[in-house]
């Protein structure tokens, strides 16, 4: 099991660990809603450094890049990110990921339950003139999310963080040190993740909390970032997008830009956005005391129609609010179905995502 270099602090914190994607990994602290709420409210502290980055360079790094992602890697600015996936030819989806133009290189942000698949398929479509290298294992990541991170961010560098925009990067001196930092996140709320060596990892923990101090910053686990990320419609690898979906029924159509020219699976995905999704992932709200869970049946009348692909009591709102694969026809926000769970039907009407609104 791999550590990551806040191991011993979320122990020390009184962390529940967990094993995730072959790291031991906090799935909590304090408690999930208290967390979550934290983050919503004020400002979080996470560690993602199980997340896999991989580097790419070369005169054909572009091309080889257009080739595998569905969106358009050309459009990208330097210091730009852009979300993305890797297509098969079917159409399905290998993952999903970042994709970050920086100065000299690109660098693919990936899940870290599909590093070690992503990293073989990549090598398997390496063209010529391509150079692309694993460095996850060299680098920490720490995620600073919440209203009032961008305060907690400017205590730690005088860099001009206003000029930072949501998804873009920059190379500057953080906490006395020069490091990666984008304006990104998987909570919905504004925020920054920390690209550090492993060796600086100590470093940065100490300066992170301490400068965290005067903003009562929290330590947040895995649980909670799973449900921000749920009251956003984000999407999750092996729950809500896995090998058997396509981008386009899975909402994500606005990040395949057919225009750009052929790439894996451009020809199945073009025909299914052409022809339209016989289903669609969908956000639904139930009724009554209900919990959904990931693999729930939903139902229209006596027929099974789909499966709830995430599923929680929103910490935010408190109600009970699902993700599910319906036919197109119940797509449409106020349809309404049911879900299933242990034998009880649970009504859950079709919202127009994402769950938690500003």
């Amino acid at each position: 099991m791999k550590r990551t270099p806040y191991t011993d602090y979320h122990i020390a914190a009184g962390a529940k660990m967990v094993p995730f994607a072959g790291y031991l990994m906090p799935v909590q602290y304090t408690g999930i809603i208290e967390e979550h709420l934290a983050v919503r409210k004020n400002v979080g502290l996470f560690d993602l450094t199980h997340m896999g980055e991989f580097e790419v360079t070369g005169p054909n790094a572009l091309k080889f890049l257009q080739s595998v992602t569905t969106n358009d890697v050309a459009a990208l600015a330097v210091n730009q990110i852009q979300y993305s996936c890797l297509p098969y030819p079917d159409g399905g989806l290998v993952d999903d990921l970042l994709v970050y133009h920086l100065p000299d290189k690109y660098l693919l942000v990936v899940n870290a339950a599909n590093l070690d698949k992503d990293l073989a398929w990549l090598k398997e479509h390496l063209i010529a003139d391509v150079n692309l290298v694993n460095r996850s294992d060299e680098i920490s990541l720490l995620a600073i999310q919440g209203p009032n991170a961008a305060k907690l961010m400017a205590d730690l560098t005088s860099y001009d963080l206003e000029s930072v925009k949501y998804y873009w990067a920059a190379e500057a001196e953080v906490a006395g040190k020069k490091i990666l930092f984008s304006r990104t996140g998987y909570t919905g709320e504004d925020g920054f993740e920390l690209y550090i060596p492993n060796a600086l990892g100590a470093h940065f923990w100490k300066a992170v909390r301490e400068a965290g101090k005067k903003y009562n910053l929290t330590l947040i686990g895995l649980g909670a970032r799973d449900s921000l990320r749920l009251e956003m419609k984000m999407a999750l690898y092996g729950n809500d997008i896995d090998q058997t979906t396509n981008p386009i029924e899975a909402g994500l159509g606005w990040i395949v830009k057919l225009e750009k020219g052929p790439f894996v699976g451009s020809d199945v995905i073009a025909r299914v956005k052409q022809e339209g999704p016989s289903r669609k992932l969908v956000c639904l709200v139930l009724e009554g005391k209900a919990f959904p869970r990931h693999g729930y049946d939903v139902y229209d009348g006596g027929k099974k129609v789909g499966q709830v692909t995430s599923g929680t009591v929103s910490p935010s709102l408190g109600t009970p609010i699902a993700m599910a694969y319906v036919p197109t026809a119940l797509s449409k926000p106020g349809s309404t179905v049911e879900v299933d769970i242990s034998g009880k039907r649970f009504k859950a009407e079709v919202i127009k995502p994402p769950f938690y609104k500003k």
